[in-house]
């Protein structure tokens, strides 16, 4: 079966739309991680991803009939401008069904390419049931993302690429993971050829199909997936993807949301270029491989994906950088409530800057500061907390704490001025008008909301922090509303960043 895919690959009609990227070195990356890192620049193909490779291979291999009906596709980006930009190269009617929370300036870049668009649905799999329906209906051929085998051979001529381009032994080829048509055909390519070369995938933590399934041994449907690598924000790993990826991928690699911004940053040092979450991601497995095993000396591809970054997820990304470089520490010290306390903690930290500091007082015995400092490693952490807590200070590390990084840094000093029956929850909205019209109708009158905090990231989905005043015997009743309203949440009432800075309750103790 593999040598029909190396065929495919070889006869692959991909340079029409598609060009041969680059494979630059990485001259920054390459010196902190002691070994030869390159960049296999995929952000520089005409739709800023490698999608239209696979899009274009499979229509052209359409029969007449079906190319006289047109295509249709289900994407929030990269896929819908690699089939618009396919179809309108092959002069084929397009039609792509995006989520309404696509981002305007993909729905604009869709548009140049003269592809008719349907905004349907909240998230990728509403509008792909979607566009299935209008596939029947309309006789339409329908262009998967990644599970097919003709777009899975498109992808392939990347690997074609790099073993072109870089003769010497390869230790390792870094692959982003979603639907998995990018790695099965990167995969069937090398082993062929190479079966000594790894691949290995990279996901991020909270969208980590192909990593659950190759542990199952089966492919299963995630519960929720994390949207901020939205290019690779996939419930299940395709199903032709998956059995590739079974024999032939050495292992999967799952990193952090702080991470893939610290690998964003490498990527801009190195090329002065911004790529998106999902292009940053081989990168950010490179720098936790050579971390997990000490390897020196080799050479590790890594696919930069794409570039279809929205420019106001920028400040976010800045925000987590230092987090994700392990060159930032968030911490919540207690200090005595008298004075000079406040000039102990100071010298208990040294000559270290501060990133932030954020204080209001509470009570007449204690003060919680929450505050970020910097450091260079993890194990400078260590010892600063260690120095802190010889110093008499009670520390608690917040630096891994997502309610403390996405809400509570921007809400301290929030202690309400009496006890309340309140529950507090991590929300995520879809960012379209009367989302939260929706969840407050849905509530009615029935409970009080006692705290809410927002704030855009230029993503699909919005992120909100709400409490609610719900009495003891109600909170059963309350669990059922928010499961049937079908946003995903996370209840963070004993997340100790809320006790300490914003809670009514009885403080927990460090």
């Amino acid at each position: 079966m593999i040598t029909k895919y190396i065929e495919s690959i070889l006869r692959a009609r991909v340079y029409d739309v598609a060009k041969e990227t680059p494979l630059d070195f990485a001259p920054n990356l390459s010196s902190r991680l002691h070994n030869s890192v390159y960049l296999k620049r995929e952000d520089l193909q005409p739709v800023f991803s490698f999608k239209l490779r696979g899009a274009y291979n499979k229509i052209c291999h359409l029969t007449p009939s079906e190319r006289e009906k047109g295509v249709i596709a289900a994407s929030a980006g990269n896929h819908a401008q690699g089939v618009a930009l396919a179809a309108a190269k092959l002069g084929i009617r397009a039609l792509i069904v995006m989520p309404v929370t696509t981002p305007e300036i993909k729905v604009a870049a869709v548009k140049r390419l003269s592809a008719e668009i349907e905004l349907f649905g909240d998230s990728y799999d509403s509008a792909c049931d979607h566009a299935l329906t209008l596939a029947k209906e309309k006789g339409l051929a329908f262009i998967h993302p990644y599970d097919d085998q003709d777009v899975i051979a498109g992808q392939g001529t990347i690997a074609m690429e790099i073993l072109r381009q870089y003769t010497d032994p390869i230790h390792g080829i870094f692959v982003p993971v979603g639907g998995g048509g990018l790695i099965a055909g990167i995969a069937a390519y090398v082993k062929f050829l190479y079966p000594q070369i790894k691949i290995i995938g990279v996901e991020p933590e909270d969208a980590a199909s192909l990593f659950h399934a190759l542990k199952a041994k089966r492919r299963v449907i995630l519960e929720h997936v994390g949207i901020f690598a939205d290019g690779v924000a996939v419930r299940q790993i395709g199903k032709e993807p998956f059995r590739l990826a079974r024999q032939w991928v050495d292992e999967v690699i799952c990193v952090s949301t702080d991470e893939i911004c610290a690998a964003i940053k490498d990527i801009f040092e190195d090329t002065r270029s911004i790529v998106e979450p999902a292009g940053a991601l081989a990168v950010a497995g490179i720098k936790k491989y050579v971390e997990d095993t000490g390897t020196t000396q080799a050479c590790l591809i890594a696919i930069e994906s794409g570039a279809n970054m929205n420019f106001e997820r920028l400040r976010y990304v800045a925000e987590r950088t230092e987090l994700g470089e392990h060159k930032e520490a968030l911490l919540t010290v207690t200090i005595p409530e008298r004075p000079g306390s406040f000039l102990s903690f100071c010298r208990a930290l040294g000559l270290r800057g501060i990133t932030e500091f954020n204080y209001r007082f509470f009570d007449e015995r204690e003060a919680q500061v929450f505050t970020g400092i910097k450091i260079t490693n993890q194990e400078e952490k260590d010892i600063l907390i260690q120095d802190l807590k010889n110093a008499g200070f009670p520390v608690l590390d917040m630096s891994s704490n997502e309610l403390a990084k996405e809400h509570i840094r921007y809400m301290v000093g929030g202690h309400p001025p009496k006890l309340l029956d309140e529950i507090i929850f991590r929300v995520e909205f879809p960012e379209r008008p009367g989302a939260l019209l929706k969840f407050l109708t849905a509530m009615g009158g029935r409970w009080n909301i006692s705290l809410f905090h927002y704030r855009s990231h230029g993503a699909a989905t919005g992120r909100v922090l709400v409490g609610v005043q719900v009495p003891k015997d109600e909170r059963k009743s309350f669990k059922q509303f928010m499961d049937s309203v079908g946003f995903a949440y996370q209840e963070e009432t004993e997340n100790p960043a809320y006790q300490l800075f914003l809670g009514g309750n009885q403080l927990c103790q460090l």
